[in-house]
């Protein structure tokens, strides 16, 4: 698909781990597409003129997910979690789904004191694995 969105939206959509765009829906987008930006389309393309910038996106489905999911709802859940107070350690974070999630991320081979915003989809499937596993 080539889709065009707010630039901000496109940003969100595209953004890699450890960046400020990153978030719930960077990951459900990359789990399932592999994405690319193409072009920014400036305000005066438009009529009447918007006051924001847009971006042409590319996304291709992917074959198979970029990792696999056992648990497509529990997924969903341990990301909205994670990215649900951005400030928060996994650990604390994990916490309004789990009372002790410390087992599940040593399982899942994830530092407790790390940031939602710092891992990859890979490894957001690998830790709503090690939840719905164990669940």
């Amino acid at each position: 698909m080539i889709l065009m969105f707010q630039k901000e939206v496109a940003e969100r959509i595209t953004a890699p781990p450890n960046t400020k765009s990153y978030g719930i829906l960077s990951v459900h987008c990359q789990l399932w597409m592999a994405v690319e930006p193409l072009f920014l389309v400036p305000p005066k393309a438009f009529y009447p003129v918007p006051k924001v910038d847009s971006c042409v996106v590319r996304l291709v489905r992917r074959e198979s997910p970029l990792a696999q999911v056992g648990d497509p709802l529990w997924f969903r859940q341990v990301v909205q979690a994670a990215f649900g107070q951005r400030r928060k350690t996994l650990l604390n974070a994990l916490k309004t789904i789990e009372e002790n999630p410390a087992p599940w991320l040593t399982r899942a081979a994830i530092d407790a004191g790390r940031r939602g915003e710092t891992l990859s989809v890979v490894e957001f499937a690998r830790l709503a694995n090690a939840f719905h596993d164990e669940g």
